[in-house]
């Protein structure tokens, strides 16, 4: 109930009500318990809006490997994505579409029966990674002559021209949707047929089985396992590249330059090597010198990507962290760079040192190496501590000058692999909690500020 009394300047309301409104409150009351409500919910809301963005970005990373883990079927394909580069590069995808061929098919194709240690191998499983979420409504809306869909291996830069793509059509006669290379004369495998939907994370994630590998167009695995390796003189490369003098007696000392030269006959190397001067730099609190044989070894392979990237691919790199030689020997996740364009330069950060290339010393397929700035100096090893040097860092470094070279050798596309076991997906909880906890103490001091 409401009484309205007017004296002769006002209009005062007073509330009977005994529970909107106990009568021990002043009209005045009201609009300042509202006014704090309303400043409460105000501060609050940011601190809500934080957490749910953090959350649904962290839940929405994709471990792609613990999908299939219900379907043994699919076990050959899960363990291909594990010992490849490609389960690591879905974990940063919101948005995709996996095409995954059962163990039955795999173990009858020639592709893996001939050629089961082959590197292309990740390049062709990056090929059945859609980068789009395609629920079975979307199949089916798709037009006979088909539409044109981004893989995952088109964005290495290895893709022949466009044809990292691949046409999806869909027959509404014989309910059928068909996945094929664009490129009408590529050699089969070539075309896979959608068998069935397993498992579809709305607006994330779909997996269907198919019918068949698809190879793109331009890649010969098999004749690429007798292809005749380089033969590159590492340390020799490197004197006749000048400035490079200390890095050549390092390896040469180390016995770690063997390794690497085995390591052309593969996906190829990428070989980021320090110049004389950038060991001349080295601050006292950094001295390589003195760290056992074991921990050289490993600064050395941490120089190392078992990948050929010629200069385009780094200055393009889609995935800039990046897996080192130390990395297949110490665990997925340890001693990795981070690889970047800065103004017009490829950067190379380790975490506390960041180097700049400066010059091709060599590059033919599948051997690259490339002159940098700075000595790379891995956190496992030198601490988190960013490295203080007694010289400026280079900023903006100059455009990378290419050597010529007397080899040369047809152009072939090779993909990135790692040994089984060092890329599988984990997504730990712990860091889960850790990213909630800032957010709330974020939230707590703009309320009390």
């Amino acid at each position: 109930m409401y009484m309205l009394s007017s004296s002769s300047s006002s209009f005062t309301y007073t509330i009977k009500h005994p529970i909107i409104h106990p009568p021990s409150l002043s009209p005045v009351q009201l609009p300042l318990e509202v006014m704090a409500v309303s400043l409460l919910i105000s501060h609050f809301t940011p601190i809500i809006t934080l957490y749910l963005l953090f959350h649904t970005t962290l839940i929405s990373a994709v471990n792609i490997t613990h999908l299939l883990s219900p379907y043994p079927d699919l076990s050959d394909f899960s363990d291909l994505l594990a010992t490849t580069t490609v389960a690591v590069d879905l974990s940063q995808r919101t948005s995709l579409t996996l095409l995954a061929v059962p163990n039955s098919i795999l173990r009858s194709s020639d592709i893996i029966r001939r050629s089961p240690s082959s590197n292309n191998i990740a390049d062709v499983i990056r090929y059945h990674v859609l980068l789009q979420y395609l629920s079975l409504n979307d199949l089916r809306r798709f037009p006979p002559s088909g539409k044109l869909i981004t893989t995952l291996f088109q964005t290495t830069g290895r893709a022949t021209n466009n044809f990292g793509y691949v046409n999806v059509t869909y027959d509404g006669q014989t309910n059928t949707t068909t996945v094929r290379s664009p490129a009408a004369y590529s050699q089969p495998p070539n075309t896979a047929t959608v068998i069935s939907l397993i498992k579809t994370l709305p607006y994330n994630v779909s997996i269907y089985t198919v019918n068949s590998l698809i190879v793109p167009y331009g890649f010969d695995l098999l004749s690429s396992e007798s292809r005749p390796p380089l033969g590159l003189n590492i340390s020799k490369a490197l004197i006749d590249g000048h400035n490079f003098n200390v890095m050549a007696s390092i390896l040469a000392a180390s016995g770690v330059v063997q390794e690497f030269e085995s390591d052309e006959g593969g996906a190829g190397i990428t070989l980021f090597v320090p110049t004389d001067d950038a060991f001349a730099d080295l601050p006292a609190t950094a001295n390589f010198q003195s760290l056992p044989a074991d921990k050289k070894a490993d600064v050395l392979r941490f120089h190392v990507l078992h990948s050929y990237y010629p200069l385009g691919s780094l200055q393009s790199i889609v995935n800039p962290v990046q897996p080192t030689l130390a990395t297949e020997d110490k665990g997925a996740g340890s001693f990795t760079l981070n690889i970047s364009r800065v103004n017009g330069s490829v950067a190379i950060n380790t975490g506390i040192i960041q180097a700049s290339v400066t010059q091709t010393v060599f590059d033919q397929n599948p051997v690259a190496i490339f002159g940098i700035s700075r000595v790379l100096l891995p956190k496992e090893i030198f601490g988190k501590n960013a490295v203080m040097y007694n010289s400026p860092p280079i900023n903006g470094a100059p455009s990378p000058v290419t050597s010529s070279s007397p080899l040369n050798f047809p152009p072939e596309l090779y993909g990135p692999s790692l040994p089984p076991g060092s890329r599988e997906v984990l997504h730990s909880s712990a860091t889960v909690r850790s990213v909630e906890f800032a957010v709330l103490c974020i939230g707590l001091l703009y309320v009390f500020i």
